[in-house]
């Protein structure tokens, strides 16, 4: 991976964890929005030009990418790089909180 990238992705915000983690299943911003607001029960969300933001520095980072247009709406999905760095993200948020129960993290 990429120090640019692992700097500016290693840790994510909540925002971008959760953007990533909804394109393992090729989405739009609208539904990842939808499934965030679902996920969150409410308590994440994220507005419009956040999400294009978002989307729009992933893709060019090489995080996502272009997968197809439905109904005139551009939907995305992750990539390797993109699954690399979620899954990072993931063993680093598993450690937090098996560190916060008082375990030790064997990832």
């Amino acid at each position: 991976m990429d120090s640019r990238i692992e700097r500016v992705y290693i840790p994510m915000t909540e925002t971008g964890f959760y953007i990533l983690y909804c394109l393992i299943t090729p989405q739009h911003g609208y539904g990842i929005a939808r499934q965030v607001d679902w996920m969150t029960n409410g308590e994440l969300t994220i507005g419009a030009g956040t999400m294009y933001g978002t989307l729009s520095k992933m893709e060019k980072d090489g995080l996502i990418e272009f997968d197809h247009e439905e109904e005139k709406r551009r939907l995305y999905r992750i990539t390797a790089l993109g699954r690399e760095v979620l899954e990072r993200e993931l063993r680093r948020i598993e450690r937090l909180y098996r560190n916060s129960r008082g375990e030790k993290y064997d990832g």
